[in-house]
C-alpha cells in the first residue's frame, strides 16, 4: 500500500492537469461546485454547462458521491479519488483472482470511471502475489482449433497434477471446460482412475447435460475409458471420445489451467491455507466471472447470459456504504435516500393504485369503438368525405368543417377542396 501511495503521488505530479483522476481536495471542491449550480437560477458561464455535462452528485445515505451524469439506461458510473482508489482496486484484484490487467480494467469500467490503465499497472506491480507469478512463455499458433457452435457439443477433461502438495485423500484436479462458453467446473480428486472421473463427470453432466464429444488430454486410452464407464452408470447416455490433439493444438484448456494453478497459489497464500480442495469453488467462480479474451466476455456471462452477481457489492451502491450494512432495513433506508441534485432517483417506489377486477366495468364494446375511444384524432386518427362531385358544396364532409380534403378520402378524384 505505501508502495502504490508513493507511485501514485509521483504519476499524478507528472501527469499534472492532463489526467481524470482526481486528489480527495479537488474531489470535494467539484462536489460544492456543482451542487451549487445545480441550485443556482443565476446564468451560468460555458465552463459550467461543461463540467455540468461531465459531472453529477449522488446522495446516498447523506454521503455525497461524484458521478457521470446519469444516461437513459440508468448506468451510474463513479468517480474515484486517491483516497480510496487502492481499496478499490485490492477488492477487484482479489475477487477475480489476482487477474491481469485487461480482466480487472473490464471489470473496473463497468463501476467506475476514472481509474485509468496507468492506475492499474501501478498496482499490478506493487502486488507481491503477482510479481511471484512471473511471465509465461506463450504458445504456439493453434493450427487446427476446434469450433464449436452450440453450448455442451464438446467439452473437454484435464487432470492437474497436486500429488506434491496433497490436501489429505485429494491429490488431483479436475478440469471440465465447455469448448463454446469457456465456462469451466473444478472438482477435487481422490485418484485419476477412470471410474472416480467417470462419477464426478456424472454430477456435472446430470446438472449441465451431457455434450456429444468428450476431449482428454490424457490419451485416447483414458478417454475410451472415462466415456465406457459413463455409459456403465447411465446406459441412457451416448457420447464419444475426441481424437487424440498434439498438447499445442489443444491449448484452450492448457491455458485454463495454469490459470487456475496461479489462481490457486493466490488463494492459498492470501487465506494462509493449504486447504486447495476448499478453494476450487472460489477459484471456479473467480475463473468464470473474469473476461475471456477469446470470447469478449466472461465465461458466465456467455454460460448464463448475465454477469455474475456478488450479492450487493454487484449493486450500484458505493463500497463505502456497503460495508456499513447489516439488515435488510438498513438496505431500504439506503435506496430509498438515493438522489442526486438533477431530482433523479435511482429508485423510485410506485405509489399509484393498480386496477383491481372490481374496476372493469361489465358493459361489452367492439375493439374498433374502444380505439376510437382512446384516440386523440377521433377513430383511426383522421377524418374524410367520400365526395364524387369535386367537393363544391356544403354537402362535402370536409368544405363543411371548413377543411381541406386529403389522399384519404376520394384517391386520385379530381377535388375543388384541396
Amino acid at each position: 500500500m505505501e508502495k502504490f501511495n508513493v507511485d501514485l503521488n509521483d504519476l499524478l505530479e507528472k501527469k499534472g492537469s492532463n489526467t481524470s483522476f482526481l486528489k480527495k481536495l479537488k474531489y470535494d471542491q467539484l462536489i460544492s461546485h456543482i451542487i451549487q449550480l445545480k441550485n443556482n437560477s443565476k446564468k451560468k458561464e460555458p465552463n459550467d454547462y461543461n463540467l455540468l455535462k461531465k459531472y453529477d452528485v449522488l446522495n446516498v445515505a447523506n454521503v455525497n458521491k461524484l458521478i457521470v451524469p446519469v444516461s437513459e439506461n440508468n448506468e451510474i458510473k463513479y468517480y474515484v479519488h486517491d483516497e480510496e482508489v487502492i481499496d478499490i482496486i485490492h477488492d477487484v484484484h482479489l475477487s477475480i483472482g489476482h487477474g491481469g490487467r485487461n480482466r480487472m480494467e473490464h471489470e473496473i469500467n463497468t463501476k467506475y470511471k476514472n481509474i485509468t490503465r496507468d492506475i492499474i499497472m501501478l498496482y499490478l506491480n506493487s502486488c507481491e502475489s503477482c510479481q511471484k507469478k512471473g511471465s509465461t512463455a506463450k504458445k504456439g499458433l493453434v493450427v487446427k482449433p476446434i469450433i464449436s457452435s452450440k453450448m455442451n457439443s464438446r467439452c473437454q477433461i484435464d487432470l492437474i497434477d497436486m500429488q506434491a502438495q496433497s490436501d489429505g485423500e485429494y491429490k488431483f484436479i479436475l478440469v471440465y471446460q465447455d469448448h463454446l462458453t469457456k465456462y469451466v467446473l473444478l472438482r477435487p480428486l481422490k485418484h485419476k482412475r477412470a471410474e472416480n472421473v467417470a462419477y464426478v463427470l456424472l454430477d456435472i453432466f446430470t446438472t449441465f447435460g451431457a455434450p456429444s464429444i468428450l476431449q482428454s488430454d490424457n490419451g485416447r486410452e483414458f478417454a475410451n475409458k472415462v466415456v465406457t464407464e459413463i455409459c456403465a452408470i447411465w446406459p441412457e447416455l451416448k457420447i464419444v471420445h475426441g481424437k487424440p490433439r498434439h498438447s499445442q493444438s489443444q491449448g484452450s484448456v492448457e491455458r485454463a489451467n495454469q490459470d487456475i494453478e496461479n489462481m490457486l497459489a493466490t488463494w492459498l497464500t492470501d487465506n494462509c491455507t493449504k486447504k486447495w480442495s476448499e478453494g476450487l469453488k472460489f477459484i471456479q467462480f473467480m475463473k468464470n466471472r473474469a473476461l475471456h479474451s477469446g470470447i469478449k466476455c466472461s465465461p458466465y456471462e456467455a454460460m448464463f447470459g448475465t454477469k455474475a452477481k456478488i450479492g450487493l457489492k454487484s449493486t450500484l451502491l458505493p463500497i463505502n456504504i456497503i460495508s456499513n450494512l447489516r439488515t435488510e432495513e438498513d438496505l431500504e433506508t439506503a435506496l430509498n435516500s438515493i438522489s442526486t441534485t438533477s431530482l433523479y432517483t435511482l429508485l423510485v417506489i410506485c405509489k399509484e393504485r393498480f386496477l383491481k377486477v372490481d374496476d372493469v366495468p361489465q358493459t361489452k364494446i367492439s375493439l374498433r369503438e374502444t380505439a376510437r375511444t382512446f384516440s386523440n384524432l377521433s377513430g383511426q386518427g383522421y377524418d374524410r368525405c367520400t365526395c364524387a362531385q369535386k367537393c363544391k358544396t356544403r354537402k362535402c364532409k370536409c368544405k363543411a368543417a371548413e377543411r381541406l380534403c386529403t389522399s384519404k378520402c376520394h384517391g386520385s378524384s379530381a377535388c375543388d377542396n384541396k
